[in-house]
């Protein structure tokens, strides 16, 4: 870890060195002149169904008005996003922009799909000279853009893994906190939030067969209890005592959440509070603008958001999101003008209309602002998750989607009670370490990177 974050501050002042090149004065620089030579052309992404996307939806005329380039986007489901840009990259498409997941960027930079970001921040006619990388958490720019020292996006709808709690349900309870650690959400407050005769749960894990089981799931019971999915030789480490007490916990958990919640994806969980179904759930800071819309919550005024609960290794939040980078496919005129936009839509200048437009900002300044502290309940259990975090919380490498296919069945299987704990995860760690084998990560093909 120590190396890896050492070489992305030497790869960050390369970029900020190569940036500052072209720094002189700062109000020589602007983004319509910088678009001149692109005006009318067209570059092409692909967007998510999620608050983030919907708030630069909303922003985009004023870059399309000051640039004269029009975004085209497309609406995809998370589920299908990785494999309709992967299929674009492999045949070549139309693709001038990758969205990067955190669990993708290995896979995406390893294949030459993504552009190195000092391609362009050594272009002072292309490359803002505030565009400040140093002003993204350090976390942030590290885990969701940077690969093998070297960054390629910028960090683009990020999240935090938020405990969000009915108050009202805790006060009735005889609670006026809510829990701060697994063991007393568990032990002490899901007794008596549960009342399953009336359909009312203590808590909602969402566990749905997929990225979300592998993701949110999964891999949210490993860390905080000091387990993780591999050790430093990448052998499983899931049969560790770490791992396994993380892993029956959620199997204790179980019976105070509503029944089928292996079913439950995202939108269930979080519906399943904002309904008052369930007292209290883990997610994504993002679904924050979900809770607090009275068009589709009826907890409003109930609604409070906390750090997520800490384990025995210490409160190690879920962390997810994506950065934007210029797709190598590109030609080099429109990588330039996919390269003005990710400068844009990333930016502090845009950042307080985009937290305003229901968007979460990778950037420092805008959470310093004290009515965004205000008006916006999870920007500092949030903040404080981001100063320490775990990159790796889903491992990067490009072997990631094989093996959450791999965890996902045998995580569902095992909320099921179709095998135990133990069993399934000697399966999982068997079925892994052949498909890290394949890869070369056993015989010095590739480094142990992830």
């Amino acid at each position: 870890m120590r190396q890896f974050l050492m070489g992305c501050a030497s790869s960050l002042a390369v970029l900020a060195g190569a940036t500052a090149l072209g720094s002189s004065p700062a109000q020589a620089w602007s983004l319509e002149e910088a678009a001149e030579p692109y005006s009318g052309s067209e570059i092409n992404v692909i967007f998510l169904d999620r608050p983030g996307y919907r708030a630069i939806i909303d922003l985009l005329p004023e870059f399309e008005e000051k640039t004269g380039i029009t975004v085209n986007y497309e609406i995809v489901p998370y589920e299908n996003s990785r494999e309709r840009q992967v299929l674009n990259f492999t045949s070549m498409g139309d693709l001038t922009i990758a969205l990067v997941d955190l669990v993708w960027i290995g896979e995406f930079a390893e294949n030459g799909w993504i552009v190195p970001a000092e391609e362009f921040t050594a272009d002072p006619e292309i490359t803002d000279p505030n565009l400040n990388l140093e002003g993204f958490f350090p976390l942030l720019l590290n885990a969701f853009g940077t690969w093998n020292n070297t960054v390629y996006g910028l960090p683009f709808d990020n999240y935090s893994g938020l405990l969000f709690y009915n108050s009202c349900m805790l006060q009735e309870a005889g609670f006026d906190a809510p829990p701060e650690t697994w063991d007393e959400l568990l032990n002490t407050y899901a007794p008596k939030l549960t009342d399953a005769a009336n359909n009312k749960f203590a808590f909602a894990l969402q566990s749905l067969r997929g990225e979300t089981q592998s993701a949110d799931s999964f891999m949210r019971v490993l860390w905080p209890f000091g387990g993780s999915l591999l050790n430093d030789e990448f052998r499983s480490n899931l049969e560790s005592a770490e791992s396994q007490k993380g892993l029956q916990f959620r199997q204790d958990l179980m019976q105070y959440m509503p029944p089928g919640i292996v079913s439950w994806d995202h939108a269930e969980a979080v519906n399943g509070l904002a309904q008052g179904q369930v007292a209290m759930i883990t997610e994504w800071s993002s679904f924050y603008s979900t809770l607090v819309d009275p068009s589709t919550s009826t907890i409003v005024d109930c609604l409070k958001v906390a750090p997520e609960p800490a384990g025995p290794a210490g409160r190690l939040p879920a962390l997810g999101g994506f950065s934007l980078a210029v797709a190598s496919q590109a030609p080099e005129d429109l990588q330039k003008a996919s390269w003005l936009f990710i400068q844009w839509a990333t930016s502090e200048e845009i950042a307080r209309r985009y937290v305003e437009a229901g968007g979460v900002s990778g950037r420092t300044s805008i959470y310093e602002e004290a009515d965004i502290k205000q008006n916006y309940q999870f920007v500092e259990p949030m903040v404080a998750s981001w100063q320490k975090g775990v990159p790796e919380f889903r491992p990067r490498f490009p072997a990631w989607p094989a093996i959450s296919e791999i965890v996902a069945e045998w995580g569902s299987r095992m909320m099921l009670g179709e095998v135990t704990p133990e069993a399934g995860a000697k399966e999982i760690g068997t079925r892994m370490e052949s498909v890290l084998e394949n890869e070369g990560y056993y015989d010095g093909s590739k480094e142990l990177l992830q």
